[in-house]
């Protein structure tokens, strides 16, 4: 039950954000998301004709760079938030990339997808807010062919001082101001700190990616570990 009142949480707050979202990614991660995301295509190396999942893909900024970065592969891109698909599906229409890339409203526990599809499962920003992270997992590497890469960009914990606590104090007390002030949506930006303090940081999390068989784990924190980048590679054998 409390599984699914955060899910429905969950749920509303990105339908309420998602005009805004760009633009509170960039007050969120202090304009470092997009530099985050580079360092992480880099680590990725996509090759052409490779093809990829992005979870809780948003407004598609990721899904976008996955379809150039492949040229020709299908890029999925699937999130429960139809709002925010909407926005998305305007920038892969401008882009003219709606014939590589398919949207799907949909649960990232529970992928319409078969076994061993995708080099790539790729999820940015939306681990932290789901009812059962391991799940999200599971389903990743299911869907990954072997030899494919679980990929998860995510907000972190810091971890040196005094950083730490300069950093805290903007993401408890400045940033919901700066959501109310922006996108006019206090609570939802209130929530967003609270949704990070039960998170596993970048250690506990690279264990989570080894507890469900996944090799050659790499956590990469980032920006004094405001971030994190971990990377995971489904087995080739049956195990």
């Amino acid at each position: 039950m409390q599984s699914k009142s955060k899910e429905q949480h969950v749920h509303d707050v990105f339908e309420s954000i998602a005009p805004k979202y760009d633009l509170m990614n960039d007050l969120l991660s202090f304009r470092r998301h997009k530099a985050w995301r580079a360092f992480t295509m880099r680590k990725m190396n996509v090759q052409p004709g490779q093809t990829a999942i992005d979870l809780c893909c948003g407004t598609c900024d990721w899904t976008i760079a996955l379809a150039r970065a492949s040229g020709s592969g299908a890029i999925v891109g699937l999130d429960f938030s139809q709002n925010m698909l909407d926005v998305g599906a305007q920038k892969v229409r401008k882009e003219g990339l709606d014939r590589q890339i398919s949207l799907h409203q949909g649960n990232a526990m529970s992928l319409p997808f078969e076994d061993n599809r995708f080099d790539f499962a790729t999820i940015g920003f939306g681990l932290r807010n789901v009812p059962d992270l391991e799940q999200v997992l599971r389903e990743m590497k299911r869907v990954l062919k072997p030899g494919g890469q679980v990929i998860c960009l995510e907000l972190s914990k810091p971890i040196w001082q005094p950083f730490k606590s300069v950093y805290y104090f903007y993401f408890e007390r400045i940033l919901p101001a700066l959501g109310k002030l922006f996108a006019k949506r206090y609570e939802q930006y209130k929530w967003l700190p609270e949704s990070l303090k039960a998170f596993p940081d970048s250690n506990q999390l690279a264990d989570k990616f080894r507890d469900i068989g996944l090799r050659n784990v790499h956590a990469y924190p980032l920006t004094g570990g405001i971030a994190a980048l971990h990377t995971g590679t489904k087995g080739t054998d049956k195990g």
